[in-house]
């Protein structure tokens, strides 16, 4: 499953998201990360709301989010599989799903891509291409290098609705649950590309904290791994 919506940058790094079209209403807030490791002369340090078009540009923009799953019901297989002490087909089966999955979340881009956001229509790419990623866009998912930070996955999840739709659910820990699920953002920007955020000072997590409203305690619990100073 995936949704389309209205979209601006705004103070850099945060990213509304609209009720509508009109984009007077502001229904949720994508909150990013900016690299601060230091950059060869010329190059940015990126966020991935550099990827959609400032508010004060008066330019309409738009985001994606997406949700898929194939691990629904295998639970029995596997269990069925480790009461025979059959590790191979139990550990066999959680990798096809996986498998399963991603493609299920490729395919789901290039239709985005090519026939319901429609930003490139025409494009046609060979299985090599796809592989090389050679399109247009990107869809980096909370968690990974580009947005470290699983909680944003929250914002996700409910602009989607996806417990309800998809059948996925968010543990504590914000794992997905069936675990062959992949879920994240589409990004359009001709010049969007995967990046790694890597380590980030106080001064960015003490900003991060005033602007996603969550204590510091919380977003240096989130944000542990990538911290660049001690708790």
């Amino acid at each position: 499953m995936f949704g389309l919506f209205s979209a601006n940058s705004v103070g850099y790094d945060d990213i509304e998201i609209y009720t509508d079209d009109s984009r007077k209403g502001v229904r949720r807030v994508l909150h990013t990360l900016r690299s601060q490791t230091p950059k060869s002369e010329g190059l940015p340090n990126l966020a991935l709301a550099d990827f959609i078009a400032p508010k004060e540009s008066g330019k309409p923009d738009y985001i994606g989010a997406f949700a898929v799953t194939a691990g629904i019901g295998i639970e029995k297989l596997i269990e069925k599989y480790e009461k025979e002490h059959d590790d191979y087909n139990s550990i066999m089966t959680k990798a096809l799903a996986d498998r399963l999955a991603e493609a299920f979340a490729e395919y789901l881009h290039e239709l985005v891509r090519k026939k319901y956001w429609a930003y490139s229509p025409e494009e046609e790419f060979t299985n090599s291409d796809l592989v090389k990623e050679s399109y247009q866009g990107i869809r980096p998912a909370p968690g990974y290098p580009a947005q470290p930070d699983h909680t944003e996955k929250q914002i996700i999840f409910d602009l989607l609705n996806v417990e309800r739709n998809a059948g996925i659910i968010l543990t504590e820990t914000l794992a997905m649950y069936p675990a062959a699920s992949v879920s994240g953002l589409y990004f359009a920007h001709p010049e969007s590309k995967y990046f790694d955020v890597g380590k980030i000072g106080k001064d960015q997590v003490l900003d991060y904290h005033r602007r996603k409203g969550m204590s510091l305690e919380e977003v240096e619990k989130w944000l542990g791994p990538i911290l660049n100073y001690d708790i």
